[in-house]
Order: structure tokens, then sequence, then C-alpha cells
């Protein structure tokens, strides 16, 4: 694909004056100093990191509502999955098979991911794309930022800048599923060359492919800005509300296959139960429930046309709830007192409960830039605070006996501070040859405290989770790139990156488990070619880990990945990105990523064995040699192919996504088939009277209706009589459907 240059960055890369491609030019506007709030975090032409951007015409382009991990599908070596079906709702990503809550993501260079989870919940983000200026993808370890461990990309969002002009615009659209969308956008303008206030409101709403699997959101994004003649300052504010159907179990695609009849691609089994009639039913509110809101202040300043500062202040409300319908459920696991009938104690009942978070994370970040001839120096760092509690009611039983729906069956709190320094050197020696230097300094400390919502039948009482731990990392990197000439240049580098365990891994280990922190050694060796009518890059990278944290396969009770650390695993690629200008109204892009994704001596652990009558026997372990990590295809192939004719557009999306496997145990019958999906895309803008212009569009996803899955697990693997049995769940996806819209822009 075709690598383009950010907004603020295509000067300075072009000249070749700089080694540093954001440095402050000697006349700097206000608008150019706001842009270089990402300049800290983000790669240009010249810096020795793996990397793409997605410019705004590009965002526009893909959004037709989905979440963002949906604007990156196209990107080399990412996968996009969704709970849903559609895009909308509960969706993730993976990048060369890195999975979210591996992966840095900030928006203007404020830290995103949870701090307990690690993960991003865009579903708490709902057309957030409609305020994105940039994207910037960083694969493998990239550059240095605040917030959680790059440990196999970064994405850098950046929202929308300053408009010099006041407008308007109205967005809709209506498509398969019921899923409607509606976007307004306003902004003031420069007011006194001094002000300006730009806001959107949204509202998506979708009754997904998943049978039950709706969502209904709103969102709101509102800046302000205050601008001098070397000083911005701008306050951001964004947030979502969303309430969704649960679709986190899957589908069971044997079942589907034995009972077509009962049972589809789309069967939902939560939330399913069976009424005192004996009535299969479902429960309507089995839905999770979270409401997240963002505050950001930045202030931006040029001391001299070589020296200028940003740094932002932040902080993060997150409040909510997932409710759901459990059957037969042990009283005691809920502090629950059994009902007696006929003198005979109940052991079990059905109940409805909630499980609430309440969170709130703040905190500071800042740059300091110097550019001189062929120095260049940023000094930076951030410091994040991360306040959290769980917990949980029971507000309705079956069976009750002396129930209280305003008790608490269990309560923990958590407190996170997270703080990193790092100084990023990039100096010319020689000309055209730009030497990389980075080093990062990251402490973080992490307390838990209380129980949980597990029972412990040795202390009978809910599970205490109290621990505490800390962990110091530095992480170096080091690079080089030489420039042949202005289309073709030649990059290296070597980083080192440590993460931390997460919240599941410490409270979801076995009893002898202690996950311990991880550590990835990333060699990147790249080389990019750019002209006007033709792009090409090439990079290979090998990524060694120690005690890496891998997916195993399984999930919690809400859909939540599992992992364990493997001590030796890497993973070893080459990605080929390249665009053609093919002729002035056709163009292609493409990429296409060629990896190996190995654990060494690998032993698959504690499997359950059964005879033919279903009495445990014993558990088995095997020895399996170097075997594939989870979730991690050979090959991974995206292509654009684009037509534009005045004001009429249209593109066909092809993604292909090769064999996945469910575990690390790189068996065929636990995993997910190789895809092949094409989307089309097509719109036509005009103008009216009174009117800048109008936009007509139209999405056809899964053209030629693909039966496809992005996502599984083991439900349970086991041997019964000899014979291996695999309980799987797949994420099915949905078949053709589309999306109408208008947008018009005053």
């Amino acid at each position: 694909m075709l690598i383009s240059l950010s907004a603020g960055y295509q000067a300075s890369a072009n000249s070749g004056s700089s080694p540093v491609e954001a440095a402050a030019p000697d006349s700097l506007n206000h608008i150019q100093l706001e842009e270089v709030v990402v300049s800290a975090t983000r790669a240009g032409s010249n810096t020795p990191v793996t990397h793409s951007n997605i410019t705004g015409s590009a965002i526009s382009e893909r959004n037709s509502g989905q979440d963002i991990p949906y604007i990156l599908s196209l990107e080399p070596s990412v996968i996009v999955t969704s709970d849903a079906g559609t895009g909308i709702g509960y969706t993730g990503f993976r990048i060369r098979g890195t999975d979210a809550n591996r992966i840095n993501i900030t928006v203007n260079g404020v830290p995103l991911n949870d701090s307990e989870s690690h993960g991003v919940f865009f579903v708490n983000m709902p057309d957030f794309a409609s305020s994105l200026s940039s994207i910037q993808v960083q694969r493998g370890v990239g550059t240095s930022t605040s917030g959680a461990a790059t440990f196999g990309a970064s994405v850098n969002m950046q929202t929308e800048n300053v408009s010099r002009l006041p407008y308007a615009e109205i967005g809709s659209s209506y498509g398969s599923f019921n899923t409607s969308r509606n976007t307004l956008k306003a902004g003031t303008g420069l007011i006194n060359n001094r002000f300006a206030i730009d806001g959107r409101y949204s509202t998506i709403a979708s009754d997904g492919y998943i049978d039950r699997a709706s969502v209904n959101m709103r969102s709101y994004y509102l800046a302000g800005a205050y601008l001098a003649e070397n000083t911005v300052l701008k306050f951001v504010t964004f947030g979502g509300k969303e309430k969704t159907y649960q679709a986190w179990n899957g589908v069971d695609l044997d079942l589907v296959r034995r009972d077509p009849l009962n049972y589809s691609r789309s069967y939902n089994d939560l939330g399913r139960y069976t009424d005192d009639e004996g009535h299969v039913k479902f429960y309507n509110n089995q839905t999770d429930n979270y409401t997240q809101t963002h505050y950001q202040l930045h202030a931006m300043h040029q001391f001299s046309p070589s020296l200028y500062l940003n740094a932002a202040l932040h902080y993060t409300a997150g409040k909510g709830f997932y409710e759901e319908y459990r059957t037969d459920r042990k009283y005691v696991e809920y502090l629950l007192t059994p009902a007696v009938e006929n003198g005979v104690e109940r052991k079990k009942t059905d109940l409805i409960r909630q499980k609430w978070l309440d969170n709130d994370f703040y905190g500071a970040t800042f740059a300091l830039n110097y550019t001189r001839e062929q120095l260049g120096l940023i000094f930076g760092g951030g410091a994040n605070s991360y306040e959290g509690d769980h917990f949980g009611k029971v507000l309705w039983v079956r069976h009750p006996n002396s129930f209280d729906p305003d008790k608490e069956w269990y309560r923990s709190k958590s407190k996170k501070n997270d703080a990193n320094i790092y100084l990023k050197l990039n100096v010319e020696p020689i000309r055209d040859l730009f030497v990389y230097a980075d080093a990062q300094y990251r402490y973080i400390a992490y307390d838990m405290r209380g129980k949980d919502d597990k029972y412990d039948e040795t202390a009978n009482a809910m599970r205490d989770i109290t621990q505490e731990h800390t962990f110091s990392f530095f992480n170096p990197k080091v690079g080089t790139t030489y420039r042949l000439n202005n289309r073709n240049n030649l990059y290296a580098s070597f980083s080192v990156a440590n993460r931390e365990p997460n919240r599941n891994n410490y409270t979801d280990a076995g009893p002898n488990d202690k996950p311990t922190s991880e550590r990835l050694y990333d060699t990147e060796i790249g080389y990019r070619y750019q002209s006007p009518v033709a792009s090409f890059g090439a990079n290979i990278y090998y990524m060694k880990y120690n005690n890496q944290l891998i997916l195993t396969g399984k999930i919690s009770e809400i859909g939540e990945m599992l992992t364990t650390n493997i001590p030796d695993s890497h993973r070893a690629g080459i990605e080929l990105t390249g665009g053609v200008q093919i002729s002035p109204l056709l163009r292609w892009d493409g990429n296409v990523t060629f990896s190996q994704n190995k654990i060494k001596n690998f032993v698959e652990q504690d499997v359950d064995v059964y005879d033919a009558d279903w009495n445990w026997v014993d558990s088995r372990s095997n020895e399996l040699g170097n075997t594939n990590i989870a979730y991690s295809p050979d090959i991974i192939a995206n292509s654009i192919l684009s037509f534009s004719y005045r004001g009429f557009e249209t593109a066909l999306h092809s993604n292909y996504v090769g064999q996945q496997y469910l575990d690390n145990t790189s068996s065929k019958q636990r995993s997910i088939d190789a895809y092949f999906v094409n989307n089309l895309r097509a719109s036509y803008s005009f103008d009216l009277p009174h009117l800048e212009s109008v936009t007509l569009g139209v999405w056809v996803n899964n053209l030629f209706n693909v039966e496809y899955e992005t996502n599984g697990y083991n439900w349970y693997s086991y041997y019964l009589d000899g014979k291996r049995v695999n309980e799987k769940r797949y994420f099915t996806q949905a078949g053709t459907n589309a999306l109408a819209s208008i947008t018009i822009r005053f």
C-alpha cells in the first residue's frame, strides 16, 4: 500500500534538511503548531520504523459506521473480527498475530488502553472515525510512547485539526440488519483568528447478524481551541454510551451441521433459559452497558525555530455493567441463602446478575522537541494513574430465601500507577545517512485488593485476589535509514520491549501458574520506494520472545481470551506493500504478509481423559515439539482497486486470511479455515445551490456471500473413550449485506 506522509510532515520529509521529520520549521503558523502534538510518538520517512499512515480522506472513504478496527482492516498484517458479525458493536483486531491488549493505542498521544486488561473497547467510541484526521500504524516495537507496552504494534490516532472556515455537515445511512447511523458535525471556523470550536454528535443502531446481537450507541466529540502566534491551547472531549446485547459466546458450528433445522450460523445461546412451564426463552436484557468519557487539555508552544513543547493533561471516566441470566448456579457461589422446599435444601437456582466496573484514569504527557541542522532530539514521557472498582449484584433469584437485591456478592479495588520517560535522538552524521536511538524507562506499580467473583471452596468465601506487583523496564531502540535518493531508502532497526501481565493473567491463572513479565527482541530490515505514480515497500522482521503471554484458545466466562507464558517463541515474516496509478482514473494498492509464528518445544498440558461412561480417568500432557502460535496465519493479503471519474468513485476491497489455529497445538481439527472476502464501495459527490457538497454512497460487504469465520476458541477439548473431542465456538460473519448513505455539507 502506498506509504504517504501525514499532515505536517510533508515539507521536512522531502527537504532532507533535518533528521527529524516533525521538526518545527522557521515560520510555523498556529495550524501547523496544532499538528505537532503527534510528532513525539509518530514515525517519519527517515525513522527506521515499519509503519503506514491512513490519511483523513482514506478514513472517510472507509468509514461506513463500523468500528475503528475496520478502518485498519486493509493495513499490512491486520486481521479484524466482530462478535455481531457486522463490524458494529464489540470488535477486535490483531496485527502480526498480536491482539489489541498487546498493542499500544493512543489518541493525540494520550494512552487509550485500559490499565488493567490492556485492551481497547471501541464499542465505547462509536463513530469515532468521523472525528479523526489521520492514523499511523507502527508494526513491531515502534517508537517510544506513553501508556501500554508496545508489544507487536502501536496505533496512533489524531483527531481533527481546527477548521479555518465555518461548516456544518449532516450524514445519514441505513442498511441490512436494520443498521442506521446519523451524524451531525459543525464548526465555527476561526473567530478573530484566535478561537475555534468543532463538534460532532452520532447515533448508531443495528440488529446485528448474530441473533439478538443488537447495538444502540451514541457518541459525541467537542474541541475548542485558542490559537496565538506561537501557542495553541486545545481542549478535546469525546465519549460514548453503548447498550449491546451479548454475543461473545460464538456459534457451535458442529451443532449447526448436526441440526440445521433448529440451529443456524447466526445462533446465539446467551440469555437462554427454560421457564417454569418448560418453554425455552431468551432473556431480553442480556446486555452490556457502558459509558466512557474522555477529556484532554493540550498545550503547544514554540520557544524558537528550533525548540517547541507539547504537553497534555487527560482524564477518562468509565462506568457500566453487564447483565445476564445464569442457569443452575450454586447458591453458595453468590453468598445466597439456599431455599428450602419440602424440608430439602436446594443446591442450585437460576438468577440474574450484574457485574460492574467504575473507574477513573488520569495523568499527563509531555514532549520537548529540539532540532537544528543535522540533529534532532525529543525528550518526553508521562505519568498516569488508574483507580477501578469491580463489584457485582444479584438482581433476581428464581428460588429465593431472604434475598437482598442491594447486597454485593463481591467487590475489589485496583490502583495502577504507570510512569515513563524517554529520549529520542535522530542525527545525520553524513549526508543521507540517518542514525536513530530511542531509550525509554518505564515503571509500573499495580495493587489489587478485595474479593472477585470466583468462589473459594477451601476458604468458604469469595476468592481473595489481594496482591501487589511492581515492574521496572528499560526499552532501548536503535536503527538507521539510508536515503539512496528522493525515491528510495533502506532502513534497519533493533528494539527491545517489556510488558507486564494484565489483570486476567493474575486472576485467571491456575493454582500453579505465576504469570511473569515478557520480553521482545524485534529486528526490522526494510526498503521503501515512492514516486508520483508508484510505490513499493518490503520489510523483513524477526520478533523473538522470552516468556511470551500467548493466547491459549480458551476464554473466560465473559468472552475474554486467556493467555499463558511460553518460554521460547518467535514471529518472523516479510511484508510487501505496493501501489500503482495505472491510469488517471484507475489505481491499485495492495499488501501481503508471509510469516512463520512458532513456539519451541510446546507441551499441551492437562487434557482431561474420560471413559465411555463419562467417568474422569486422568489428565494427559502431549509433547508436540515446535508448533504454530494460535491466531497467527501464515498469509494475510489485501487489495484495493479504485476508480474515480469527476465526482464518482468506486473501490473493490479484497481480503485474504490464511488458516488460523485455535490453540497452540497446530491441530487442524481446532482451527479457523482460510477465507477470502470482497467488499465494494461506491460514492458520487455533486454540488447544489447553497450547499458545499452532497455525497451519495453505498457499501456492499461480502460481495460474493462467503460463509466464513474470523475468530473462535476451544470451549472444551478432551478425550472420550480414546477419541479426541473438540467443543469449539466460532464467530461467524454476515453474508452479503449493504448500506446506503447521504452526506450533506454546508
